[in-house]
């Protein structure tokens, strides 16, 4: 994902910046709470799409202890 278009998005569900997940897999609220999965370099931001950090793991083979 371009870093210009991360640096602009915000989480819908706290309105709070996102950043990039070293997987490149998964949009992260700056809270550490909630994960967005980006496909076809695509993000879905939407509420319904937000998985807790916890579950990135299941996603991508990483987890909010790698996150670093």
């Amino acid at each position: 994902m371009d870093k210009k278009l991360i640096g602009i998005l915000i989480c819908p569900k706290t309105l709070k910046p996102l950043k990039l997940h070293p997987s490149g897999n998964v949009l992260i609220n700056i809270d550490g709470d909630f994960a967005y999965p980006i496909s076809d370099g695509i993000p879905k931001l939407t509420i319904d799409a937000a998985i807790p950090v916890e579950k990135i793991s299941e996603f991508d083979g990483f987890s909010k202890k790698n996150e670093g």
